[in-house]
């Protein structure tokens, strides 16, 4: 019978990682896609007659850190909703939610067709996607880690990680698919819509999914305990956003802005570009899972200082390096692929990291809610913050200057992470659920 019971947690411990991370491979196709096409969405959306290049991407990069102001309240929202009626519905709500709006952008009408109307649909249909997003990270990491055996949550929380990987990956090789393949002119005029469309199949396939996924043991068990102060809550969340902020602006800046940054700031092609984002997010999504089963060994402190320490170190010479026209393309290519595996070693442990911040009674909204906030601080601002200041001030070097100084302020958050051994990390597992 003990065989039978262990047979059968092990297969809904492997539902539950595919039904969690199936919405955030989802999720994070799209804010791929929106961030690889911003300089034509630039374009239909909001540039009038009269408005320039510079000025447009700046707007397109505004609504896309609106969507992630807004991620918040869908945390306090959703994970409010997750702590108190289950982690399971919840998770239904907001991919149908997502898959809904991401779709509706594909057949937008732009700019040169509503006029003014465009932008500001396109920009409520963002705010949805805000909302979604926020409710989605809180109940996909709850559910991976509470159904992770003992020891393996930095392993399971990992694969949250992951699926961001994957999903930039996605949108990126939809992109680069695209560019190859259509005419300047037709992706322009059309091509672009194609990868938000491909979000329906995917969606559907995400809520079948989640239908049959289970409601985790612990939530059952623990669902009626009394929830801690909400002082006390507050406090986790806000150094949980510390310890995971500079994680949140080296991720967007070397997977997301970057291909905006190369064509607007160094010249790049469109495809050149591109192929910088797939090498950065392979080196990432490389790293991802060994730095969680890492972690599970050494402690989660001691993975994540390394990554943000190495991102301090090494930002500035990488843009340089990419900057050098000297420098062969083989060279830059291994530099911004080591670029995203550093950023691996802070994400591979991080939702893990989050998720035994908080007790089974609040973990939904008090991870969901520590995430959204420096997600929309630290990653939501990236593209606004980097190009307008570049436009500013002329200095090509603010990419690496803002993901160095970010990672920075995390390094004391980070250190205030016990050192655990194996043992330790279990019995920490334990006491929290």
């Amino acid at each position: 019978m003990t065989a039978i019971h262990q047979g059968q947690d092990t297969r809904r411990g492997r539902r539950a990682l595919v039904a969690g991370s199936v919405g955030n491979l989802i999720e994070w196709y799209e804010f791929g896609v929106y961030g690889y096409f911003a300089t034509i969405i630039a374009a239909r959306f909001f540039t009038p007659e009269g408005g320039g290049e510079i000025e447009a991407l700046v707007k397109t990069y505004a609504s896309f850190a609106l969507a992630f102001f807004f991620r918040p309240v869908g945390a306090a929202l959703f994970g409010r909703l997750g702590d108190r009626v289950g982690r399971r519905p919840v998770l239904v709500l907001v991919i149908t939610l997502m898959t809904v709006a991401t779709t509706l952008i594909g057949v937008l009408p732009t700019y040169a067709q509503a006029g003014a109307l465009a932008p500001w649909l396109l920009t409520f249909l963002r705010v949805l996607q805000g909302l979604s997003a926020g409710g989605e990270f809180g109940g996909a990491v709850s559910v991976m880690t509470e159904f992770a055996p003992p020891g393996r949550r930095g392993l399971y929380g990992s694969w949250q990680s992951f699926t961001v990987a994957l999903g930039l990956l996605g949108g990126a090789g939809a992109a680069a698919l695209l560019a190859t393949v259509l005419t300047e002119e037709q992706l322009g005029a059309w091509g672009w819509r194609l990868p938000f469309l491909l979000t329906l199949p995917l969606g559907l396939g995400a809520l079948w999914l989640r239908l049959r996924l289970d409601e985790t043991p612990e939530f059952v068990a623990e669902r009626s305990r009394e929830r801690p102060p909400p002082g006390e809550v507050a406090r986790a969340i806000a150094l949980g956003a510390g310890r995971i902020m500079g994680w949140a602006a080296a991720g967007y800046t070397f997977l997301v802005v970057l291909p905006s940054y190369l064509q607007s700031s160094l010249g790049a092609t469109f495809q050149q570009a591109l192929v910088a984002t797939v090498l950065a997010n392979l080196g990432f999504a490389v790293t991802i899972v060994p730095a969680g089963l890492l972690s599970d060994l050494l402690g989660r402190r001691a993975v994540m200082l390394t990554g943000a320490v190495l991102v301090v170190a090494l930002s500035v010479p990488l843009l340089n390096l990419l900057q050098e026209p000297g420098v062969s393309n083989t060279v830059k290519g291994a530099a911004v692929c080591g670029a995203g595996a550093v950023v691996g070693l802070m994400a591979g442990p991080g939702p893990a990291m989050l998720s035994e911040m908080f007790p089974t009674g609040v973990r939904y909204t008090g991870l969901g809610l520590a995430y959204a906030l420096s997600n929309a601080v630290f990653s939501g601002c990236a593209g606004l913050i980097i190009t307008e200041t570049i436009e500013r001030t002329g200095s090509v070097d603010i990419p690496a200057y803002y993901a160095a100084a970010a990672c920075a302020v995390s390094v004391p958050a980070l250190l205030t992470l016990p050192s655990r051994s194996v043992r330790g990390a279990k019995a920490v597992e334990e006491r929290t659920g």
